[in-house]
């Protein structure tokens, strides 16, 4: 399941679920403690109808840390 976040900041962020093209309303914050070291977080992009799909699939790993509106994750309010 190839899920991330682009690098580049896409004008109109899109949901990463496979295959949505919808709007991004969320950000999916997480980690893979395997991987990264416990500050690291990266993202996914979800869409209203994905968002407790996304999270779910992360949950149950263990790696989701915080679920923000995009909004907020833009203006630097999800930070703490």
């Amino acid at each position: 399941m190839n899920l991330p976040f682009p690098d580049s900041s896409p004008a109109d962020p899109q949901c990463s679920a496979k295959g949505c093209r919808a709007d991004a309303e969320w950000v999916l914050a997480w980690n893979n403690p395997k991987l990264h070291t416990p500050e690291r977080r990266k993202t996914w992009l979800a869409c209203e109808e994905h968002r407790e799909h996304l999270s779910k699939f992360l949950g149950v790993r263990g790696f989701l840390k915080d679920v923000v509106l995009l909004t907020e994750w833009e203006s630097g309010e999800a930070d703490g």
